[in-house]
């Protein structure tokens, strides 16, 4: 599903839904009046699992990402998309993991690429990822992700500003 072009919600400053387009269509409009959910996995060495994004990507593709993410498909809340995503990307459930939501962030005062809310895992094993999203895995320390980061890593751009704020 990875060309799949879900119908979005638009949403005002106040995060209230105004209308719907495709997602390529807001992209290519350069658009941030829409919703996405980021989740990171931790584990008890307190290391962030970093997936490196498929070469089919249409986006940011062969970048390092989130542990997870992606968009709120339009009728959906946050926590919809957070179960569906998950289970789409990692395999996982959501009534089986211990997850906690890290913040709320809005484009224009984070200056983040849309409305999201972050989330955090705690697991100790690779996840069963799926392998059209992602091609490799790396568990790191946060500050040692910072530092790939700042020295040219490509990964897509939300990447480094949420490890800095939840990390």
């Amino acid at each position: 599903m990875i060309h799949h072009d879900e119908i979005l919600d638009i949403v005002n400053e106040e995060d209230q839904v105004i209308g719907q387009k495709k997602r390529s269509q807001i992209y290519s409009q350069g658009l941030c009046c829409f919703r996405v959910v980021n989740t990171f996995v931790i584990n008890s060495l307190g290391k962030l699992w970093i997936p490196r994004r498929s070469a089919k990507k249409i986006i940011f593709p062969l970048c390092l990402d989130v542990s997870m993410g992606g968009h709120v498909e339009s009728g959906e809340s946050y926590e919809d998309a957070l179960q569906r995503e998950l289970k789409e990307e990692l395999n996982l459930e959501l009534k089986n993991v211990d997850f906690r939501l890290l913040g709320y962030l809005r484009p224009h005062q984070h200056q983040v690429s849309a409305f999201m809310k972050v989330y955090e895992i705690k697991l100790d094993n690779n996840p069963d990822y799926n392998k059209n999203d992602f091609v490799e895995n790396f568990w790191l320390y946060p500050d040692d992700l910072i530092t790939w980061l700042n020295n040219g890593e490509p990964a897509k751009s939300d990447l480094i500003k949420l490890v800095q704020m939840f990390y």
